[in-house]
């Protein structure tokens, strides 16, 4: 998939292999944090065993933030598939723009669920990830960037529903129109969800949790990813969260 070169981005088998990929990224990032314990102290805002001056918000959202500067001077945020989680902070490249070529409607990036997203990270996510409920001070900075990473990677995973939807509507623009100009979103969504493809992604987690989450040289050792966890975070939050944004860029596609 190139985007600079629209006519790659929405054929379906470049879509799920870019699905697909992300899927390891995950994986590996949720492994990574299955290291540290839930370190709760990272997550609260304007706590005062993490005093931050004056930002307003968590020691994740002050680490997050400021990486996004930086990432944003080096062009990141440019890329039609990164969503930043501070719009209003992110700075102009000091590289020279790449001019990506309209890919999406104009009012895609109007589309930002990374709020959402964060939330049910740190609420219901972390839980289920982390070696156990507890505090480490020593580690809260390891634990923010491993966070970092995992937020961005699940950001990127779930906004790629845009490319998904505009896939879609370019499948069938007729209906599509129909649907967007009725505001008929039950529609949407029955016309957006394939069972059968959402089932096979999790048949497929399930075996990369089972391969990936284990030391193959010692089958005896603790599992760091089980495949019941995996599982539930895909079907509960990462694929509903995407199809709630592939429906809300629908309703905005013909703004």
């Amino acid at each position: 998939m190139d985007f600079t070169k629209p006519e790659t981005v929405f054929k379906l088998e470049n879509i799920r292999n870019e699905l697909v990929k992300m899927e390891d990224s995950i994986i590996f990032q949720f492994i990574e944090r299955s290291h540290f314990p839930t370190n709760g102290n990272v997550y609260i805002e304007n706590n005062t065993k993490l005093p931050l001056g004056d930002f307003d918000g968590s020691f994740l959202d002050w680490a997050l933030m400021h990486l996004e500067i930086t990432e944003s001077q080096l062009r990141r945020f440019e890329s039609p598939d990164e969503t930043p989680f501070f719009p209003d902070k992110i700075l102009s490249s000091i590289l020279p723009s790449i001019n990506f070529p309209q890919i999406l409607a104009p009012s895609a990036e109007n589309v930002n669920y990374n709020n959402k997203i964060k939330g049910v990270y740190i609420k219901e996510i972390v839980p289920l990830i982390s070696k156990y409920d507890g505090d480490d001070a020593n580690n809260y900075g390891s634990v923010a960037m491993t966070d970092i990473q995992c937020l961005q990677s699940l950001s990127r995973r779930i906004h790629f529903g845009k490319f998904v939807a505009e896939a879609k509507f370019r499948s069938d623009e007729e209906l599509y129109t129909k649907l967007i100009k009725e505001r008929d979103i039950d529609g949407i969504m029955k016309h957006i969800t394939n069972s059968a493809v959402e089932e096979k992604i999790l048949q497929r987690l399930t075996t990369k949790a089972e391969v990936y989450g284990v030391d193959p040289t010692n089958k005896e050792s603790q599992r760091k990813i089980t495949p019941e966890y995996l599982v539930k975070i895909y079907k509960e939050f990462v694929i509903p969260l995407t199809k709630e944004v592939e429906v809300e860029y629908l309703l905005r596609r013909l703004d």
